[in-house]
C-alpha cells in the first residue's frame, strides 16, 4: 500500500465500521420492539383473564399460565440477546448460561403439560359435560398448575445436579441461546445425562403429546356425532389449542434435531430457526388465543375501544 492510499483506506474502514454499528442498532431496535410486543400482548391476556370474572374458568386460567410462561421465557432470553447485538464479543458466564438453559427447558416442558391440561379440560367439557363441575374443581386446577410448573423445573434441576462435577474443556457455544449445546462444553459426554434427557423428553413431551392427540380424537369423534352447537363449541375452543400445539411441537422438534446434528447444520439455518423458537412461541399464544377465543376477543375489543375513546 502506497503512502497516498492510506487516508483512503482509513476512510473506507471508517465507513465499514459505521455500517456495522448502524446494522447493530437496527437489529437492537427491531428485537427490542419485538420484546415489547411479546411483553404487552402476553400481559394483556393475563390482565383480561385476571380482571374479568367470566374468564375465571379452567380453560382461560391455563391460557393465562401459558402467557406467564411466555413472559418468563422472553425475560430469560431477550436481555442477553440485546447485549450480544451491541457488543463486539458475545460472552456469557457459565452460571448465567446454566440459568438460561434451566429456564429454556423447564418453561418449554411446562408448556407441553399446560397444553395437555387444557386438552383434558376440553375433553371433560365436551365429552362429559354433566360431570364437568365435579371433575374440574378449583383443587383440580391448582394441582394441574402446580404439576405443570414444578415437575419440569425439578427434572431440569436434576440434570444440572448430575453435571455438577463434570469438567469443562470447551468454551465456545454454537448458537445464540444456551440450549442443549451446553453439554458439548464438557470434556466427556455423560451417558447418564443423555439417558436422563431421553427419559425427561418422554415424560414431558412424548406422553403429553400422545395424551393431547388421544383427547382431541375423542373430542372430534363425539362432536361429529353431536349437534351443531357442540361442533361449533369444539371448533372454537379446540382449534386454537391445536394451532399452538403444532407450532410449539415443530419448534421443539427442531431443538432436538439440532442437538443431534449440530456440526452438520448450516449456521444461517441454525440462527433463523433459533430466532423462530424465541420469537414465534411467545408471540403465537396471545395472538391466536386473543383472536380465536371469542370471550377473550370480546374483552380485547372493549379494552381497545376504551383506549381509543380516551
Amino acid at each position: 500500500i502506497s503512502h497516498n492510499q492510506i487516508p483512503t483506506l482509513i476512510q473506507n474502514i471508517s465507513h465499514v465500521v459505521q455500517e456495522i454499528y448502524r446494522c447493530r442498532y437496527l437489529y437492537f431496535l427491531t428485537m427490542f420492539a419485538l420484546y415489547l410486543l411479546i411483553i404487552c400482548s402476553n400481559s394483556t391476556i393475563v390482565f383480561l383473564i385476571w380482571s374479568h370474572r367470566n374468564l375465571h374458568e379452567p380453560m382461560y386460567i391455563f391460557i393465562a399460565a401459558l402467557s406467564v410462561n411466555s413472559l418468563l421465557f422472553s425475560t430469560a432470553i431477550y436481555p442477553k440477546l440485546f447485549v450480544d447485538v451491541l457488543s463486539e464479543k458475545q460472552m456469557i458466564s457459565f452460571s448465567a448460561c446454566r440459568f438460561q438453559h434451566f429456564m429454556y427447558y423447564s418453561l418449554g416442558c411446562s408448556d407441553f403439560l399446560l397444553l395437555s391440561a387444557m386438552a383434558y379440560d376440553r375433553y371433560v367439557s365436551i365429552c362429559k359435560p354433566l360431570k364437568y363441575t365435579i371433575i374440574m374443581r378449583q383443587t383440580t386446577i391448582n394441582i394441574l398448575l402446580f404439576l405443570s410448573w414444578f415437575m419440569p423445573g425439578l427434572q431440569v434441576a436434576v440434570t444440572h445436579t448430575l453435571a455438577l462435577n463434570n469438567k469443562l474443556c470447551h468454551f465456545t457455544l454454537k448458537g445464540i441461546v444456551c440450549n442443549n449445546s451446553l453439554w458439548n462444553l464438557f470434556c466427556v459426554n455423560s451417558r447418564v445425562i443423555s439417558i436422563y434427557g431421553v427419559i425427561m423428553m418422554v415424560n414431558n413431551v412424548i406422553f403429553p403429546l400422545l395424551f393431547i392427540l388421544f383427547t382431541y380424537t375423542k373430542i372430534f369423534l363425539v362432536s361429529y356425532r353431536s349437534s351443531r352447537d357442540i361442533k361449533k363449541k369444539a371448533a372454537e375452543t379446540c382449534l386454537p389449542h391445536l394451532f399452538v400445539l403444532i407450532i410449539f411441537t415443530s419448534l421443539c422438534a427442531y431443538d432436538v434435531i439440532i442437538a443431534r446434528l449440530e456440526s452438520d447444520f448450516p449456521k444461517t439455518a441454525r440462527l433463523i430457526m433459533t430466532l423462530q423458537v424465541v420469537l414465534c412461541n411467545p408471540l403465537c399464544n396471545p395472538f391466536i388465543y386473543g383472536l380465536k377465543m371469542r370471550e377473550i376477543s370480546k374483552h380485547l375489543r372493549r379494552l381497545f375501544s376504551r383506549f381509543r375513546c380516551s
